[in-house]
């Protein structure tokens, strides 16, 4: 559907209330993710590890903002996920959550602090929310997660779980390879039904056949939301900076509907130019005795 019901969503600008100032314009919240399924109304998710680009997201109506450990791969310069903390993470957390008017804002809990079981799960969740502001946080794993997402679930903290390519297990599965094909589609239907069952408020599907998407789609009930999943999700997330065209490669299943990189070059060398040849800074941008 080309329209939201989504609080807030469509709009352009800052609202106003009557007296014409600005206004705060209204959450969402884990019933209106619920909501937006029942209606067939996809949902938009996207990266973000700062406050800058939160607020342009937020202000863009994008529906959901998650505070990813990809930002390991993105910003960190690691080669992989595995070495980003939950203290990195509840920092850039609390930078989005801060900046997000409307977004439901989502924080991964990183490898090494929910795979203990329950408890530190919970102590990783409640300092997330705690300390940063989030909505929810989200945790890998399908069946093997079942208890954490339970104890999560319990103490009030809403997950959103993510099945499929796991990045977190990636020395397990060989890679970033496509999960589900032939017999292990069935896995990834049961591991959704059981995090569902857990309390899972909503599902990421990463990197698995479309058709096994829309099969998980049409059996749970809360919304999925695919990267490399195919068009039948409830929703997409990408990352950021492979959407805006930040980076010199990206994944196959993700489009650049930007240069946002290419400009950022332009701008960055006009402005080398300028100082160098003394035309920046000039009258406009200095202060008289």
């Amino acid at each position: 559907m080309a329209t939201s019901e989504l609080p807030g969503a469509g709009t352009t600008g800052a609202p106003t209330t009557a007296a014409g100032a600005p206004a705060r314009p209204a959450r969402v919240r884990v019933h209106h993710l619920q909501a937006a399924k029942q209606r067939g109304e996809r949902l938009t998710m996207l990266t973000a590890y700062d406050a800058v680009t939160a607020r342009l997201f937020d202000d863009a109506g994008i529906d959901m903002l998650l505070v990813g450990d990809s930002i390991g791969n993105t910003m960190h310069g690691y080669a992989t996920t595995l070495p980003v903390t939950l203290d990195e993470l509840v920092v850039a957390a609390r930078a989005v959550a801060g900046a997000a008017r409307r977004a439901f804002v989502v924080a991964d809990l990183p490898f090494g602090s929910y795979e203990g079981g329950p408890e530190q799960a919970l102590a990783s969740g409640v300092r997330m929310m705690k300390e940063s502001g989030v909505a929810a946080v989200k945790i890998e794993g399908g069946q093997r997660s079942v208890p954490q997402i339970r104890a999560l679930t319990a103490a009030g903290i809403p997950v959103v779980a993510h099945l499929g390519y796991t990045p977190q297990s990636e020395n397990l599965l060989g890679g970033p390879r496509v999960q589900g094909r032939g017999d292990a589609a069935q896995r990834i239907s049961d591991d959704a039904v059981a995090v569902v069952e857990a309390g899972a408020v909503a599902v990421v599907l990463e990197m698995v056949p479309a058709e096994v998407a829309a099969r998980v789609t049409e059996v749970v009930a809360v919304p999925t939301i695919g990267i490399g999943a195919g068009p039948h999700c409830d929703g997409q997330v990408l990352v950021w900076v492979d959407m805006a065209g930040m980076t010199d490669w990206s994944p196959r299943f993700a489009k650049r509907f930007g240069e946002v990189g290419a400009a950022l070059t332009s701008a960055a060398r006009a402005y080398a130019d300028e100082v160098r040849s003394g035309a920046f800074p000039g009258p406009p941008h200095s202060f008289e005795a």
